[in-house]
């Protein structure tokens, strides 16, 4: 057996900077550091995080009075930004710049009186998020859609005026079909002047296209409620090739591998590269013999932290 490494994969500079400013926080202020909902997901890095003093919740609710409370990398709705101004807890927000760029989109749209579509995944925090940035008051309405389907039927009430945007993490396959049908059914539908999937998810996306032309079998390291994670699994699968989603080694099952096959490897962009080689170290134990790592895209960006835990 033979092992091919996607390249980009794992961290994103969205995700770095999340982990980066809990660990920035906790060295500044000390535990406890409040956290809602998970940083970013995955076991390993919120369990990491744990150890080290932060505390993670559901609600603001959970949190006293005038403590320190970090939102996710996944973005917050306005509704919970001013339940945290009440409580008066200082917050450091963590929100992917990237979905940033989308709630800033959504909030204009709203101003405007513009209605909204969302593509995306309900239930998801990024979703949550970004549905939460829209004020009615103006007239415009919010829709999620998350299928093709959903698109040919959705009925906005002010189809003339009508803006449209998507959760980041999609795959950009989806995503155009979804668009293109819209576009067809609303001929004066506006959009962002880039396209919102976020450039890790397209590079990651890219390298298991990749990786599928080299391959027997894809392994997408990554959380299970990860979204970036489920898409890349999906294209390896629409690619023809067998996939698995796992959280870590301990999830390898010997049988799915046969003397012979390349194996190959690719992590969501919330996966640290830590479980990646733990990853190879237990395909090494079934009797993988080499490793190598695909030419790919080098990714060089990077966000700041917020000026008050900047070294």
């Amino acid at each position: 057996m033979r092992i091919k490494l996607a390249n980009p994969r794992g961290f994103c500079a969205g995700v770095e900077r999340a982990i980066d400013i809990v660990h920035r926080a906790l060295n500044l202020f000390g535990p406890p550091i409040y956290v809602r909902h998970e940083v970013v997901h995955n076991r390993t890095v919120v369990e990491t995080l744990k150890a080290q003093g932060a505390i993670f919740v559901n609600e603001l609710s959970d949190i006293p009075q005038n403590a320190i409370v970090i939102f996710s990398a996944h973005g917050v709705s306005r509704a919970v930004q001013e339940e945290a101004t009440q409580r008066g807890l200082k917050v450091f927000n963590a929100t992917c710049p990237l979905v940033t760029k989308v709630h800033i989109e959504v909030a204009r749209c709203a101003r405007s009186g513009y209605d909204c579509i969302l593509i995306g995944h309900a239930h998801h925090p990024e979703v949550e998020g970004t549905m939460g940035q829209f004020d009615t008051s103006n007239g415009g309405q919010i829709y999620l859609i998350e299928t093709i389907e959903q698109a040919r039927q959705i009925v906005p009430q002010n189809p003339d005026r009508l803006f449209y945007v998507t959760q980041t993490t999609l795959s950009l396959d989806d995503t155009k079909a979804i668009i293109a049908v819209l576009r067809r059914r609303f001929p004066h539908l506006q959009g962002p002047r880039k396209d919102d999937i976020c450039y890790a998810t397209q590079n990651r996306q890219d390298a298991v296209k990749q990786l599928a032309q080299q391959c027997d079998l894809i392994l997408v390291v990554g959380a299970h409620n990860s979204s970036n994670s489920n898409r890349l699994c999906e294209l390896a699968v629409r690619e023809g090739r067998l996939a698995y989603l796992i959280n870590d080694h301990n999830d390898l099952q010997r049988e799915w591998f046969s003397d012979g096959i390349t194996i190959g490897i690719t992590a969501g962009a919330s996966a640290p590269e830590s479980v990646v080689q733990e990853v190879i170290a237990r395909l090494k134990t079934f009797g993988a013999t080499s490793d190598e790592e695909i030419t790919g895209i080098k990714e060089n960006i990077t966000f700041a932290l917020p000026t008050e835990l900047r070294p």
